[in-house]
C-alpha cells in the first residue's frame, strides 16, 4: 500500500508542517521563559538630601564613570525627579538597592579622630543606622566632594571596591576634612 497516493497532502509536506509547528511551540516557550525571568527594572526612589555639590563637574565626571555592574547588582533607573549626582544598582529579584550620592555635605559624626577604612586607595567613613535594618552608608572622605554609598545587608565587598576604583580614576585624593570634636 502506497501512502503517497490518495486524497491527503503528500507525506513530506505533513512532516515539514509538523516540524514548523513544533519549532514554533518551542520558540514561544523559550521567549516566555526569558521574559518571565527578566522583568523590567523598576526605578529606585532616592530620598532628597542636602547635596550642595551634586551639580559639580567632579560629581558629573564620577556619575559618568560609574560601572553598569557592581558584582550581582546592575545599574537601575532612578525615579523622577532624580537627584543630581545620584545612581542606583539593584540585584535581580531584590527590593533593596545600592545607592550612590555625590556632592553631599560632610557626614555627621565625621570628626577629628573618627575611624576611617581604606578600600583600594579611598578612605571611607562608615555610618550604620540601626533603624535601617542592617543597611550602612559609607562616605568617601578624601576627595574634593563627599561621595556616599548606601549598601543593603549582605551586599559583600565587591560594590565598594568597584566604586573605589571609579572614584580613584576620576577624583583626585585630597586631605581628609573632619569636623571639630564637639
Amino acid at each position: 500500500m502506497n501512502s503517497d497516493t490518495g486524497d491527503g497532502p503528500p507525506r513530506p509536506l505533513l512532516i515539514a508542517a509538523l516540524v514548523v509547528a513544533v519549532g514554533a511551540v518551542v520558540a514561544v516557550v523559550v521567549v516566555a521563559a526569558v521574559l518571565q525571568r527578566s522583568p523590567p527594572q523598576q526605578p529606585v526612589a532616592i530620598a532628597a538630601a542636602p547635596a550642595p555639590q551634586a551639580d559639580s563637574p567632579e560629581c558629573g565626571a564620577l556619575v559618568e564613570a560609574l560601572p553598569e555592574q557592581l558584582g550581582d547588582y546592575s545599574r537601575a533607573p532612578v525615579m523622577d525627579p532624580a537627584p543630581a549626582g545620584a545612581a542606583a544598582w539593584r540585584a535581580d529579584g531584590a527590593d533593596d538597592a545600592l545607592i550612590l550620592r555625590c556632592g553631599l555635605e560632610r557626614p555627621v559624626g565625621f570628626v577629628v579622630g573618627a575611624p576611617v577604612q581604606m578600600v583600594d586607595a579611598v578612605q571611607w567613613f562608615q555610618v550604620t543606622d540601626q533603624a535601617a535594618q542592617g543597611r550602612s552608608t559609607w562616605f568617601a572622605v578624601d576627595r574634593p566632594v563627599y561621595v556616599a554609598l548606601t549598601l543593603p545587608p549582605d551586599s559583600g565587598p565587591t560594590p565598594i571596591q568597584a566604586i573605589s576604583t571609579a572614584i580613584t580614576e576620576v577624583l583626585p585624593a585630597t586631605a581628609v576634612r573632619p569636623g571639630p570634636i564637639e
